[in-house]
């Protein structure tokens, strides 16, 4: 009798002691950006969070934070076509259909391909290429879900160590996976991916984890040791340190990126490839710094 009672009682303390350790508060992110521009004046904007031909977005819904970067392929400036045009207009396109509800936390492959679809049904073809990169944070499961198409991407950082990151796509050096519109004599000439290509993850976040999305103009010119030391520097979550601490690590990568004797992970990656290459690698460049906190309307 007394060793029944006994169990029950550790079962029953074991029950309430994990109930007690479920988190039952919502999550959100705390969110700043900063960038530059490879032609433009540093950390200024063009219209729709666009750093060059960089863009972004950060967008709250009550049942998730969604943020955004896309990269576009600058090689259409050839052709006389904007590449900012693409990029641009893909990232707002994604925002409004998350500020819209028009969304799934657990799907963010859905918001590109619904948003890369209202691009392809415009009337006037939007022409041009870019990569993407979608970080959902569901508030209640404490989720990230995260869809990344080519080589911009994303860290999740936890006591200063990369717990979590995206794949990189390539079809081959330098040529990364990318959503595209062309005009019909090019089709079949330009790479065109599927929103469905994109590498999807999920991945269990807690309060105070460090959530680093950007576009290759950052990982081509800073290894991950360097952005771990420049996130030391963030203290707390209050929007004017992550900001400051985001501008750091740009404003970092910018000055590798001109620095012609310094062996960047491009140059690295290039010369594993077979090419003697060295210096950084000058290119637009997009921060998105998160910190993992309660949500507060």
């Amino acid at each position: 009798m007394f060793s029944v009672l006994s169990y029950g009682r550790l079962v029953a303390r074991a029950v309430l002691g994990s109930l007690s350790q479920t988190d039952s508060r919502d999550y959100s992110l705390v969110t700043a950006s900063c960038g530059f521009g490879k032609d433009f004046r540093k950390g200024i904007l063009k219209k729709g969070m666009c750093y060059g031909d960089d863009a972004c977005f950060v967008a709250r819904h009550r049942s998730a934070d969604v943020l955004g970067v896309a990269d576009g392929v600058g090689g259409w400036r050839d052709y006389g076509v904007d590449p900012s045009q693409f990029s641009g207009t893909l990232m707002r396109t994604c925002e409004r259909l998350v500020k819209e509800g028009r969304f799934v936390p657990t799907n963010p492959v859905g918001i590109l391909t619904t948003s890369y679809c209202e691009l392809l049904q415009n009337k006037v073809p939007l022409l041009g290429s870019s990569t993407a990169c979608i970080v959902v944070l569901d508030r209640t499961s404490h989720r990230l879900h995260t869809a990344n198409l080519g080589d911009s991407g994303f860290l999740v950082v936890r006591g200063g160590e990369v717990v979590h990151r995206s794949d990189e796509q390539q079809h081959y050096f330098n040529t990364p996976f990318q959503l595209s519109i062309a005009p019909p004599e090019a089709e079949g000439v330009v790479f065109s991916d599927s929103p469905d290509a994109a590498d999807s993850t999920t991945f269990d976040v807690q309060l105070g984890d460090i959530i680093l999305t950007a576009t290759d103009g950052l990982f081509d010119n800073m290894p991950d040791y360097m952005i771990l030391q420049e996130l030391k520097k963030l203290k707390n979550s209050n929007y004017e340190s992550i900001q400051q601490t985001a501008r750091s690590i740009a404003e970092q990568a910018h000055e590798l990126a001109y620095d012609p004797n310094y062996m960047s992970p491009f140059a690295q990656f290039a010369c594993d490839n077979g090419l003697n290459v060295r210096g950084g690698k000058p290119d637009d460049i997009t921060v998105l710094l998160s910190i993992v906190a309660e949500y507060t309307d």
